[in-house]
């Protein structure tokens, strides 16, 4: 009894070190942050700062993201108990009822029935000679990591889609207040007209005319009201919190453009969670060829068992009852129908494949890096421009301010003059969000990071 002991005390201390040796795995942290709140500080806005926190914590599609991670974790634990030894008891509890005599030799057996008592432990283990269980839970690691760049992607997504809508709701918050200022102006205006051509000072063309132009104005505020409401819907939606019934913003003219740069260097695109995934998703296929290869080779299995048989449920711990057994069962396929060749072959045209993909990637990366880099810079330009026309139109308005006061003017063209210069004013709103959205832009196409760092400002 105390060889079974020994036995039975090296195989469970066997099983316990490689326990540990599968808790210390280098396995990824339960919960992954991809917050980069500093660079979203630049815009020195409070409450864009508060909703990004908001959102890294309540928002759905990151929490999916998080979960999946998650998930991925606990298959490579799946994978790594297949290193381990398999330890378990299968009792047995039965009544054997023979029908025929029984011969051994000259030994004669007649028909019996008698109770079986079966208590073993047993434990199985494949050696894992050729590596090839190893490198299987290499792969599903390496599958681990392409699932973590899917979770940093979803967060930048998230954070820009999240920064870009508030600009624009803050866009619309400033084009309302000016559309409604157009249409009250309008307003005035058909109504000067109507008197001028109550008057004969005019014809009825010039009264249509205006009186066309203020539904004009008035649709063009119903459509920002609506896309006003639209914008506020999907915040609370990236948010994830149903229960939200006002999002703060700041004003227009609080907004800070932030910096841009002159030039973005090629290794920018290093930081995109596509490439890293591509990479990593090379290096998973390599290993699935060398564990198909390995597919060929023969597998031991090692088994062994330890316990008591008895044939009377007093006796199960008797001294004639213990079991025991071991062995090693080598097994190797001889023909398959071509299944392990097919695999291998397989593998190495996924792999070939990955290696497109990653090229692809690189130039597609470098394709929308270089497109937000130009899409900024001709939003600036733009915006340049617009500051320059609503300068020349505030220009105007004042010298039409200054002939109405001495007389040289008449109302309505002191209302055309302030009209055109909330119609400028309008354009100089959008193309300032729109140079805010694009450097988010430029911001996302370089993996969520700082692209100030690849170059000097402008």
């Amino acid at each position: 009894m105390k060889i079974v002991k020994i036995f039975i005390t090296l195989m469970l201390l066997f099983c316990g070190a490689l326990a540990v040796n599968a808790k210390d795995a280098p396995l990824l942290a339960d919960k992954i942050e991809y917050m980069n709140l500093d660079w979203w500080k630049k815009f020195e806005d409070e409450n864009l700062n508060n909703y990004m926190q908001f959102a890294y914590e309540n928002n759905r599609d990151l929490k999916i993201a998080t979960a999946s991670t998650k998930q991925a974790q606990q298959v490579v634990k799946l994978s790594f108990s297949d290193q381990l030894p398999q330890l378990g008891i299968s009792a047995q509890i039965g009544r054997e009822f023979t029908g025929a005599t029984t011969r051994f030799g000259d030994l004669i057996i007649p028909d019996y029935s008698q109770s079986r008592f079966l208590l073993p432990l047993t434990m199985t283990y494949e050696a894992d000679i050729w590596g090839e269980n190893y490198l299987k839970t290499k792969s599903v690691k390496q599958r681990l990591e392409m699932i973590k760049q899917d979770e940093r992607a979803s967060y930048i997504f998230i954070t820009t889609s999240l920064a870009s809508n508030y600009y624009n709701l803050i866009k619309a918050d400033k084009l309302i207040k000016n559309q409604q200022s157009l249409v009250d102006l309008q307003t005035e205006a058909v109504k000067l007209y109507e008197k001028k051509y109550e008057g004969g000072l005019c014809s009825i063309n010039d009264v249509l005319f205006e009186k066309q132009l203020l539904t004009m104005f008035k649709e063009e505020l119903n459509t920002l009201k609506e896309k006003q409401d639209v914008l506020e819907n999907q915040l609370k939606v990236i948010l994830g919190d149903r229960n939200i019934t006002e999002i703060s913003r700041s004003a227009f003219d609080t907004v800070k453009l932030p910096e841009l740069p002159l030039d973005i260097q090629s290794e920018a695109i290093q930081n995109r969670p596509d490439l890293i995934k591509s990479e990593y998703y090379i290096k998973k296929l390599g290993i699935d060829v060398r564990v198909a290869r390995r597919d060929f080779l023969p597998k031991f299995l090692v088994f062994g068992q330890v316990g008591f048989n008895a044939y009377q449920l007093s006796d199960v711990f008797g001294k004639h009852t213990f079991l025991s057994n071991a062995g090693v069962m080598p097994s190797l396929d001889l023909f398959t129908g071509g299944r392990k060749m097919a695999m291998l072959r397989y593998k190495k045209y996924e792999y070939q494949k990955a290696l497109q993909i990653y090229e692809k990637t690189i130039l597609t990366s470098l394709q929308e890096v270089n497109d937000a880099l130009v899409s900024a810079k001709t939003a600036r330009k733009n915006l340049d421009s617009s500051k320059e026309r609503y300068t020349l139109e505030q220009n105007k308005f004042e010298l039409a301010d200054k002939k109405f006061d001495i007389g040289a003017s008449s109302a309505v063209d002191l209302i055309k003059a302030q009209e055109s210069l909330l119609l400028s004013e309008k354009s100089m709103v959008s193309y300032t969000v729109d140079a805010i959205i694009s450097a988010i832009n430029v911001y996302k196409s370089v993996g969520g990071v700082d692209y100030m760092q690849f170059q000097e400002a402008i």
